[in-house]
């Protein structure tokens, strides 16, 4: 296309248009009037990337073959032959032996927060969803997965389902810059909004404005209601500065994220939240700290006051013995100069 007038209509009217479906899409939330769209964009392009993420990666379909407990004699043999395929295909088990381990810490958390999950692997990042921080996942409604669902990995909070198709979803990271949660301090219970920045650390506005915090406290999830898009007590992270006190209504503090958003893999979405609200169960122990060495060091003694012993030592005199042979002296003195 020649670069004309034309054209160039053409194109700030598209990029109009474009803004406009934008907005309204983020208004609309749930019942944006795009989201039939993007739902069918999903169930036109998510298999594609399911089947290009599967292609490279054999291991995603041992993944998803344990994600249900259901024909589990069957599973165990897809799951073998995946096993093989993988020896075969990558030729190491490190990277084997690493996922097993995010798998293993995955359940561990979802454990002891009592969530029911649906295990998933990242198979895309940051697809044709504008500029939000994403990642396509390779569970979808075929899986049960909803909108509004908390994911999580073993390290803690990953996001919230916005998108879903027929075997893929979209989920917005927690460091998004429209990505907000409500968080608890761990022991103090004080509340706050938690947002995302980016590359930075997350913003939380506590409701406290003379709220007491300082650097290493930490933070899950306060949960929503009915349990959607957050389940509570996921870990959030932890606090690394913390803004002065200016008498307002709020205090700012900024956290740390336990999960690093540019190395996902393995994560699970809470498709049953926990009976009760598991507080601070989810967080992991606080390390101890190391233990103090102490040294005692022992001046030696002044010189002169050393005592000649058998290893050669100087012996110690005693001070108040010298002074009281000092008069015994003088009177021998005085009677050998009268003798003499």
């Amino acid at each position: 296309m020649r670069d004309t007038r034309e054209s160039r209509l053409l194109l700030v009217l598209l990029i109009a248009i474009a803004f406009a479906l934008i907005t309204v899409d983020i208004r609309g939330g749930k019942e944006s009037p795009v989201d039939g769209a993007r739902q069918a964009a999903a169930a036109v392009f998510g298999p594609v990337e399911n089947g290009v993420a599967s292609a490279v990666d054999p291991i995603g379909n041992a993944i998803g073959a344990v994600r249900d407990s259901g024909e589990r004699h069957d599973r165990i043999a897809a799951l073998e032959r995946e096993n093989a395929a993988l020896k075969a295909k990558l030729g190491s088990d490190d990277r084997n032996r690493s996922r097993i381990r995010e798998l293993d810490t995955l359940l561990k958390t979802a454990g002891a927060g009592q969530y029911g999950i649906k295990g998933a692997e990242v198979i895309a990042i940051g697809a044709a969803q504008g500029f939000s921080w994403t990642v396509t996942i390779d569970a979808g409604a075929n899986d049960g997965i909803e909108r509004d669902m908390t994911v999580l990995n073993g390290a803690g909070l990953v996001g919230r389902v916005t998108t879903v198709g027929p075997s893929t979803a979209t989920v917005l990271l927690a460091n998004d810059p429209d990505f907000t949660v409500g968080t608890r301090m761990e022991k103090s219970d004080e509340l706050g909004f938690a947002t995302g920045q980016g590359n930075g650390p997350l913003l939380v506005q506590l409701l406290n404005g003379k709220a007491k915090v300082k650097t290493g406290d930490r933070l899950v999830t306060f949960g929503s209601q009915a349990d959607k898009p957050f389940v509570p007590g996921v870990p959030v992270g932890e606090i690394v500065r913390v803004d002065p006190m200016g008498g307002g209504l709020t205090r700012n503090v900024y956290v740390r994220p336990y999960v690093g958003f540019s190395k996902l893999d393995i994560v699970g979405v809470v498709v049953q939240a926990p009976r009760t609200n598991p507080r601070d169960m989810v967080l992991p122990p606080k390390p101890k700290p190391a233990p103090t060495v102490t040294v005692t060091v022992t001046p030696p003694p002044p010189e002169g006051q050393q005592q000649q012993g058998g290893d050669g030592q100087q012996p110690v005199r005693d001070a108040t013995q010298d002074q009281a042979r000092k008069p015994e002296d003088q009177q021998q003195n005085q009677q050998q100069e009268q003798g003499d």
